[in-house]
């Protein structure tokens, strides 16, 4: 499962985890015989155990979630995983630009995007310093953006190609180059980033990201996913 997001990037299922005793692949099994483990209980069939399940998710009993998860692999321009790496209940591995050059992609929104957004952020009055949106600049700016990341990534081969260490000639790449990593975390940790990484006031490129990883989610935990989207 390879889901497209934004202009290059993606996020893939890898695998998930919480299978029960009996090795089922249904990796919600796992989070109620963890629930029934201080009564040595175990899974009786969804009968009966996802109304135990819809108990846990809403009174808050978060613990028993931790005994499944997931991993997914992300390509993501940088200043994305900048934000994604804040949430340190996951675990990362990126690869290095210190040992192998990064592809030759940079994300670029579309106009639209970018005006409906600067308009969004000129009339927002809790934002200070927020020039009003001026298209013919925008669209200037706009236009250079390309030229710009170019220009960056010919001065990066330009440097590898001079034998500048690939830890050295990558501290001209900007935020938008494209990066790639896998995330691994627990059932809990993954509904705490969707909770703020869905949310109408997280920034939209990693929305975008959120929404993919929900997707995932939800082939994996569809118990857990209707429960946790109020349905």
């Amino acid at each position: 499962m390879k889901i497209d997001v934004l202009d290059h990037g993606y996020v893939e299922y890898i695998e998930a985890w919480g299978m029960g005793r009996d090795g089922t692949t249904d990796f919600e099994v796992g989070i109620i015989e963890a629930a029934r483990q201080s009564t040595q209980g175990s899974f009786r069939g969804w009968g009966d155990d996802h109304k135990l399940l819809k108990f846990l998710h809403d009174n808050g009993h978060a613990t028993p979630f931790e005994f499944a998860g997931l991993v997914v692999e992300v390509q993501a321009p940088i200043f994305v995983f900048r934000e994604w790496h804040r949430h340190r209940t996951q675990s990362y591995n990126e690869m290095s630009a210190r040992y192998t050059p990064l592809p030759d992609l940079h994300y670029l929104p579309s106009f639209q995007n970018l005006a409906e957004r600067g308009v969004a952020a000129a009339q927002n009055k809790q934002a200070s310093g927020v020039a009003p949106f001026d298209e013919t600049a925008a669209s200037e700016w706009y236009a250079e953006v390309s030229d710009f990341y170019a220009e960056a990534e010919l001065l990066y081969k330009q440097a590898l190609a001079a034998g500048v260490p690939k830890e050295l000639a990558r501290i001209t790449m900007p935020v938008g180059h494209y990066s790639r990593m896998r995330a691994s975390a627990n059932l809990r940790n993954w509904l705490a980033f969707l909770t703020l990484r869905m949310a109408p006031n997280a920034q939209w490129e990693i929305r975008q990201y959120a929404e993919a990883v929900g997707q995932c989610i939800q082939r994996a935990f569809p118990e857990t996913w209707r429960l946790f989207r109020g349905k």
